[in-house]
């Protein structure tokens, strides 16, 4: 006799206690790095290195995260270039995304499938190994020391992992609306507009959520190597500021870093829903 319960729920009480002590696990693996800077930024400078070891300081302080500023005034600056270039990026990759991923989702045209392969094939490339090259195309085209040394080869490098994602997204939406849209008269930018960006809005948000925390993440050698003015170093080149010549002021520059990633993951608890509603579209068959 069936019981009502969905087969999926049907675990013994020690497989739900395996479940959880696994998450509980993972959770802390991911998270461990995390908590023990966070700890180091409330550590005093002189206990970082006491032995034993103390794993909760207990004259811990949010000190660091005062002091900070006055050691490196233009952190605020540094923080509000990251933002800058992040922002402009995915704005960048989006414009060019958006029409590029509609094409290889609804039109077969010659070269379409080796052409992707090549966009994987980028992927498959450090930015570090071509550095002189395009450090050369950066100054050919005078955009050494400005905000667009940064942003144009990130947003080069983001692009084909941006197409794949919101291609597969757009496969999923029926093509008989855009049938429908044409047989009525309307054009492919207006089918596009209209139809296809207002339905694939959960995707392109997932599309620009990974683009702009890649583009957050990748700042470090682009800046060091097409940048020398700090007015328009991000936040990864200016915790450097922190290494001095004869000590590293762990604690300070660990509060600078949870204090530098604080907007992007404030922005993702916002957005989470949308991120998860994105990524789950379409997985279910309806």
């Amino acid at each position: 006799m069936s019981s009502g319960r969905p087969m999926i729920d049907r675990y013994r009480w020690y497989e739900y206690v395996a479940i959880y002590v696994g998450m509980f696990l993972f959770l802390g693996f991911v998270l461990s790095p995390f908590i023990e800077g966070f700890l180091v930024s409330l550590k005093p400078l002189t206990h970082l290195f006491s032995s034993p070891y103390r794993f909760w300081p207990e004259d811990g302080s949010f000190d660091a995260y005062f002091t900070m500023w006055e050691h490196v005034p233009l952190l605020g600056r540094y923080i509000f270039n990251s933002l800058l270039i992040s922002s402009l990026a995915t704005i960048a990759v989006l414009i060019l995304v958006v029409p590029a991923a509609y094409a290889f989702a609804r039109f077969e045209f010659p070269g379409s499938g080796p052409l992707l392969g090549a966009f994987l094939a980028v992927n498959m490339f450090s930015g570090a190994v071509l550095l002189i090259p395009l450090y050369r195309l950066m100054r050919s085209m005078g955009l050494l020391n400005t905000y667009f040394a940064m942003i144009v080869p990130g947003v080069a490098f983001l692009i084909p992992t941006a197409i794949w994602l919101l291609r597969t997204y757009l496969l999923r939406i029926p093509r008989e609306l855009d049938e429908a849209a044409w047989v009525d008269g309307a054009g492919r930018l207006y089918i596009l507009r209209r139809i296809v960006l207002p339905i694939a809005a959960p995707g392109i948000l997932v599309v620009a959520l990974a683009t702009f925390i890649g583009a957050y993440a990748q700042q470090f050698i682009f800046a060091l190597t097409f940048n020398s003015k700090s007015e328009f170093m991000p936040l990864a080149v200016g915790l450097f500021a922190f290494f001095g010549k004869e000590r590293v002021v762990w604690n300070e520059l660990m509060a600078a870093s949870f204090v530098g990633i604080a907007p992007v993951m404030i922005g993702f608890i916002f957005l989470q829903r949308y991120l998860v509603a994105g990524l789950t579209a379409g997985a279910v068959k309806q």
